[in-house]
């Protein structure tokens, strides 16, 4: 069994959607599905065939999010020191050719989010910032083309 590594805030994440989808959506669901179900002839009924759909949806998703925290590799990242980069890593970066400034939290495949700055230790620019320390430069195959960077900073928060 592959372990899934993740943060503790990914893990505490998942645990909570985990819970609210059994505790809040799985209820309702079956509400619905009871309310569907009172209206009669079930084979034209599109409330009670939407509501089973919602449900399977939803035990399809709590079965994921199950399987995703039994194979969890929890890391305290707030423990980890150094310079070199690795899994758990907030780095900041300059783009060579535009001189923006841009920050990566490198964490695991469940919880990247690159709106929120955080990259999947499996994304192109995580694997090319892996091993690295301040003050290298970095070349990136990123699927609009490659990019150059500098690392100007590495803190593990």
């Amino acid at each position: 069994m592959e372990k899934v590594p993740m943060t503790i805030e990914g893990h505490q994440a998942l645990g909570e959607e985990l819970k609210h989808r059994q505790q809040v959506e799985r209820p309702r669901i079956i509400q619905a599905i009871s309310e569907a179900r009172a209206h009669g002839d079930l084979s034209e009924n599109a409330e009670y065939h939407a509501a089973k759909e919602l449900q399977s949806l939803n035990e399809g998703r709590i079965a994921e999010l199950e399987d995703k925290l039994s194979r969890a590799e929890v890391i305290d990242v707030s423990k980890m020191s150094g310079t070199t980069i690795k899994f758990g890593a907030t780095v900041q970066l300059i783009d060579d050719d535009t001189e923006e400034k841009k920050t990566y939290k490198i964490v695991g495949d469940v919880e990247a989010d690159v709106k929120q700055g955080k990259v999947s230790i499996s994304s192109p620019i995580a694997r090319a910032l892996i091993g690295k320390t301040i003050g290298d430069a970095v070349e990136v195959n990123t699927p609009g083309g490659g990019k150059s960077y500098e690392i100007t900073g590495v803190v593990y928060r």
